[in-house]
């Protein structure tokens, strides 16, 4: 587990570097896994280094690869984006890039391990995330992990010919809290 920021019962959190740049062009570029974010364009090692670059100094930004603990296999990133200082608020993002490690429970704890990074280190008060329609196994994930419906952004992406709607999902310090009270 070199380089492990935060440790999961299936994965832990660790910084991107440039070795993950191959893996990453390869996510990106997948229409299965870009199809429930909101990327558009073919993403090359050059765009995927300036990212890494560009996250690992942002103050607003914080960037993680998702690995697994069993194999110390990179399957993803995940990271708190637009993070608000004052409102004590920031979005969350995550993508498994690795098709194959889809529904074994590395997204759920993954977003646990940001979401208790966000409320227990970097003193946040709202954590908010965008999913798109349709994307059912999502939403379930978040919803276990304490986010709830907010609203609704009417036709707010284009992906495949169709637009979709975006539903705007959060979770608060507070219920975070009281979820994770009840359930020691």
């Amino acid at each position: 587990m070199e380089g492990a920021y935060r440790i999961g019962r299936r994965v832990y959190l660790r910084p991107p570097e440039p070795g993950d740049v191959p893996a990453m062009v390869r996510w990106m570029n997948n229409p299965d896994v870009t199809r429930t974010l909101r990327i558009w364009r073919p993403m090359g090692s050059g765009a995927e280094r300036e990212w890494i670059e560009r996250v690992s100094k942002a103050p607003d930004e914080l960037a993680c690869v998702i690995v697994t603990r069993e194999d110390d296999r990179a399957i993803g990133t995940c990271g708190l984006m637009r993070i608000d200082w004052v409102g004590r608020s920031a979005g969350f993002g995550i993508g498994i890039g690795e098709p194959e490690a889809w529904g074994k429970g590395y997204g759920t704890d993954a977003t646990e391990l940001m979401v208790t990074l966000a409320f227990e280190t970097l003193n946040l008060n709202r954590v908010w995330l965008e999913v798109f329609a349709g994307h059912d196994a999502a939403k379930h994930v978040y919803e276990k992990c304490g986010f709830r419906m907010e609203g609704t952004q009417r036709q707010a992406a284009f992906k495949d010919g169709a637009y979709l709607d975006a539903h705007l999902m959060a979770v608060l310090r507070s219920e975070w809290e009281k979820g994770r009270a009840g359930s020691r």
